[in-house]
């Protein structure tokens, strides 16, 4: 099977509310991750790794720094065939509407896409975290006979309801289908997931919204048999599985979906565990991103645990113990964090514009001095004065503020907020 067979097609989702604050100026797919990386370098890593260089990126929601950081990072050879092109929504005389979901944002792409020679379509979501060679499942897709495979993780009870939850037979048909099923129905949906996925606990077939599609069906769903479908997992497979030859793929690996802060707050510390269950070191499965010439970070005095630290910070904090610390941050003496993710900044303050602000009574871009946060995310270019201290945690309610937000105990600090001397939360 030749790979240049495939193209793929990355979703940039909706509007991402239930990332807000964190999607209030960009799309769910922009958001920073370990420091360094965006979302979308998940999806289109792992087409590169797997050999695909033919990907389209459809946005829609908030997108001009995702396509900013698309158009300044996945840039091929002029001997490659290779591209990441962006599809955003647009009016036609054929269509005058936003995308109405992931069907229909790739029923008004498909007249960009058909313009390639392929034979599969990779569809895949912009905000999952994980790492997966796709040849194997497009292999088993051309050698089962496949018209659309769907790959598929187990998944415990609890997770269960959140998911499309299918079932398949011996040879890994799927037979039946049902769009996140409330607790109750979970009993007749468990499946036979394997002895180790079973001992776990993780009975449950859950989509991962990862599909690949034979050109001709994809192409026929979608403008002739379902052409009124807006949705892929509520809609379009439901349908199709009574129609068509449709497989479970199922992947063993690490996956989690980034629907909300505190998935997104858990996978970004889970990164910083001796043993993760995402590898940025794995050398054959590498996250490409944005290359900045940035300098090395520069430490002093300062303990640290746990504690992953990308390029160019400046850090004389007391402590840091399980934490993410994005590029260019600037942590002051004194500061001790705990559970935390600060984004970094998109620049440096010059010695004469710290000069100005502190004669204006503004605090330094970064995290000032003595300050203790803990269970907090710092999104982008904040100023955090001195003497701050966050206690998040189960004991603050849910809520909005202009400075930041608390969702599930964790406090997020507001892009490009500032936090005068002595603030407490």
């Amino acid at each position: 099977m030749s790979i240049k067979q495939v193209v793929s097609v990355i979703l940039g989702g909706g509007a991402g509310s239930r990332l807000y604050p964190l999607t209030s100026s960009r799309s769910k797919p922009a958001v920073p991750i370990a420091g360094k990386y965006r979302l979308v370098d998940i999806p289109i890593s792992n087409c590169i790794n797997s050999g695909i260089n033919r990907m389209f990126v459809l946005t829609q929601y908030n997108s001009a720094s995702l396509n900013k950081h698309i158009k300044n990072t996945y840039q091929f050879s002029g001997f490659s065939s290779g591209f990441v092109d962006i599809l955003a929504a647009e009016q036609t005389p054929d269509s005058l509407g936003w995308f109405q979901g992931t069907a229909d944002a790739v029923r008004q792409s498909l007249k960009h896409i058909e313009k390639n020679e392929f034979k599969y379509v990779l569809i895949l979501s912009g905000d999952q975290l994980y790492q997966m060679d796709f040849v194997e499942m497009i292999e088993n897709h051309i050698k089962s006979g496949a018209d659309i495979s769907i790959a598929t993780i187990p998944v415990v009870e609890r997770e269960a309801t959140e998911f499309g939850i299918l079932k398949s037979d011996e040879n890994n048909i799927i037979t039946s289908f049902i769009e996140k099923p409330s607790a109750e129905l979970l009993p007749d949906w468990e499946s036979n997931t394997g002895d180790d996925m079973k001992a776990a606990g993780r009975n449950y077939l859950a989509s991962m919204g990862i599909y690949i599609f034979s050109k001709k069906i994809l192409f026929d769903l979608l403008e002739k048999d379902k052409k009124d479908a807006t949705d892929f997992g509520k809609e379009i497979i439901p349908d199709a599985i009574t129609k068509f030859k449709v497989i479970s793929y199922q992947y063993g690996g690490y996956w989690t979906d980034i629907g909300n802060i505190y998935s997104f707050f858990e996978a970004n510390l889970a990164l910083t565990l001796d043993i993760p269950p995402f590898n940025l070191f794995d050398k054959d499965q590498m996250v490409f991103s944005r290359a900045r010439m940035l300098p090395p970070s520069k430490i002093s005095g300062t303990t640290i645990k746990q504690t992953i630290i990308a390029e160019g910070a400046i850090i004389h904090a007391h402590s840091i113990d399980r934490a993410v610390i994005g590029i260019r941050s600037r942590i002051g003496a004194g500061t001790v964090l705990e559970c935390c993710y600060i984004m970094g900044n998109d620049f440096y303050e010059t010695i004469p514009e710290i000069a100005h602000n502190f004669a204006h009574n503004i605090p330094k871009i970064g995290i000032g001095d003595n300050c203790h946060l803990k269970n907090v995310i710092v999104d982008k270019d904040c100023r955090i004065g001195n003497n701050v201290k966050i206690n998040g945690g189960a004991h603050l309610p849910d809520s909005d503020h202009a400075l930041y937000t608390v969702k599930d105990g964790i406090v997020v600090i507001k892009k490009g907020a500032t936090l005068m001397d002595g603030f407490e939360i």
